[in-house]
């Protein structure tokens, strides 16, 4: 993760309603053949979300002002809450410690980093999982939880790290459950605030992307 982060979370009823998702970059080239060539340009997707969408009173508008100015503009990043994508299981089940694998034990490895898989029958994406929120990472080895007080969690990196009696033994799957923020920052220098417009209905744009680990 790149300097100048703040661990803050933008404001958690303003992320309810906001729009965005994943963004992948592709080069596509019509041949002359009629058929196309496709070659990926990211490795990775990236979130992009509008918070705009959010706001719903001047309060809003002057919490975001305010937000804004705090992280520097674009600056400093800071941590998102995705209403739809922001734990390591579907967002209409309960966390788990099974819902993820994240690696596999050599009888020595203590620190392993969270991560959710994305994918099905064709194909998957391993996404780094590096801002989780504190008190929710559980952690299961070879299909036992392992005690809270058994794991620490760096909640800045994603690194969890199990006591000296539970490393896992050679071979042994490590699964782990978590809700985790995105780390953002705000892809714009200004935000225009037109409290007329606002009071006629016009919702300002407040674009945020996501900072990759």
């Amino acid at each position: 993760m790149v300097d100048g982060f703040h661990e803050v979370r933008f404001p958690l009823r303003l992320s309810l309603n906001v729009t965005g998702g994943p963004v992948r970059r592709t080069d596509i080239v019509n041949l002359s053949n009629g058929r196309e060539a496709r070659n990926r340009r990211w490795r990775d997707s990236r979130r992009a979300y509008d918070a705009g969408s959010g706001v719903r009173s001047v309060a809003d508008l002057y919490e975001v002002l305010s937000f804004f100015e705090a992280r520097g503009g674009g600056l400093h990043g800071f941590r998102f809450r995705d209403p739809v994508d922001g734990k390591s299981s579907a967002p209409d089940r309960a966390v788990t410690p099974f819902d993820q694998g994240i690696g596999e034990g050599d009888g020595e490895t203590a620190t392993f980093q969270l991560a959710k898989i994305y994918g099905d029958a064709a194909g998957e994406w391993r996404r780094v999982i590096a801002k989780p929120v504190t008190g929710t990472v559980r952690l299961a080895v070879n299909g036992v939880e392992l005690p809270a007080s058994a794991l620490t969690c760096d909640t800045t990196t994603g690194l969890v790290t199990v006591d000296e009696d539970y490393i896992p033994q050679s071979g042994a799957l490590v699964q782990a459950g978590f809700e985790f923020d995105v780390p953002v920052r705000f892809d714009a220098e200004r935000i225009d605030l037109n409290l007329e417009a606002f009071r006629a209905g016009r919702i300002p744009t407040i674009p945020l992307i996501e900072i990759l680990p």
